[in-house]
């Protein structure tokens, strides 16, 4: 099995279950609260070892966030360079609706703190070999760095541009090995509108990004791959009740990298991983709701 390095946020998340969204001006009272481990990169740590996979995370919290640090160790993830620095712990204020679907605001906090430095520190301790992967999302600093460092030392990356934002369209794209979004950011990053037909979102990202695999998740509908041999596969969703939606990305994306990893096909792969995101939505909250494998 080839070895996972994680860079990515740890939050920590403040999930407020609400009536509907509060609108501009409105103020709403909450029917529930809770805290829970979070940010994307957490969650996909989580996902990728409850999968089964050797994985490490690189990454910064504040004083206030030390517990998950251990909360990553409790589920078997490197946590050698994961440290402390001064200043608030990334978080993320959740709203959830009674459709389970979410809305989010993020504070980055330490995750902003990040360098290319502390990627290759890792890459050489923990004795990354080319072939191996890193993983990567947009909440942390220095994405352009990391991706060109990675590529340098051989590792395949695997990027999820989430939270989708301008200073993506900016990035060299072709080394990236697996680019992972939905349709939302898969239509602002090629400049084009989203629809019930992907058909030609794929087909403009393909050409944007020849040299790159795409993963397209699709929600309900499900998700596609186009591989750059060419291959292409479709797999559908399956149908749960959604109590809460916040880490189902999360949880595909690791489960998909984990067997990938493993030398799985990707049509297992996707699979799995499709399991694995229904299980979750079935649950309340991010990170406790991705299931083992």
């Amino acid at each position: 099995m080839k070895k996972i390095l994680n860079v990515g946020s740890l939050n920590i998340d403040y999930v407020y279950q609400v009536p509907h969204f509060v609108q501009p001006g409105e103020t709403l009272s909450s029917t529930g609260y809770a805290r829970y481990p979070g940010g994307k990169g957490l969650n996909q740590s989580i996902a990728l070892a409850r999968a089964g996979a050797t994985v490490h995370h690189v990454g910064h919290v504040g004083a206030d966030g030390t517990w998950l640090v251990d909360f990553l160790a409790n589920e078997s993830a490197g946590i050698s360079h994961l440290t402390q620095v001064d200043g608030p712990t990334g978080h993320a204020i959740i709203q959830v609706n009674t459709e389970g679907q979410n809305c989010i605001l993020i504070e980055g906090g330490a995750n902003r703190c990040v360098t290319a430095s502390d990627v290759a520190a890792a890459i050489s301790d923990l004795g990354f070999e080319p072939g191996d992967y890193l993983l990567l999302q947009n909440e942390t600093s220095a994405i352009a760095e990391i991706i060109a460092l990675a590529a340098e030392k051989g590792l395949k990356v695997v990027f999820n541009p989430a939270p989708m934002d301008k200073s993506i369209c900016k990035l060299d794209l072709q080394s990236i090995d697996v680019l992972v979004v939905n349709e939302v950011e898969a239509a602002e990053l090629v400049g084009a509108s989203d629809s019930d037909d992907y058909e030609p979102l794929l087909a403009k990202l393909k050409q944007s990004y020849p040299t790159t695999n795409i993963l397209l998740t699709l929600g309900s509908r499900g998700s596609v791959y186009a591989g750059v041999d060419g291959t292409q596969h479709f797999e559908p969703a399956q149908k749960v009740v959604a109590v809460d939606t916040t880490a189902a990305g999360d949880t595909f994306i690791g489960y998909f990298l984990a067997q990938i990893a493993s030398g799985a096909t990707v049509q297992s792969a996707m699979q799995l991983a499709t399991r694995a995101s229904a299980i979750c939505v079935s649950k309340a909250g991010a990170a406790p709701s991705i299931p083992r494998i």
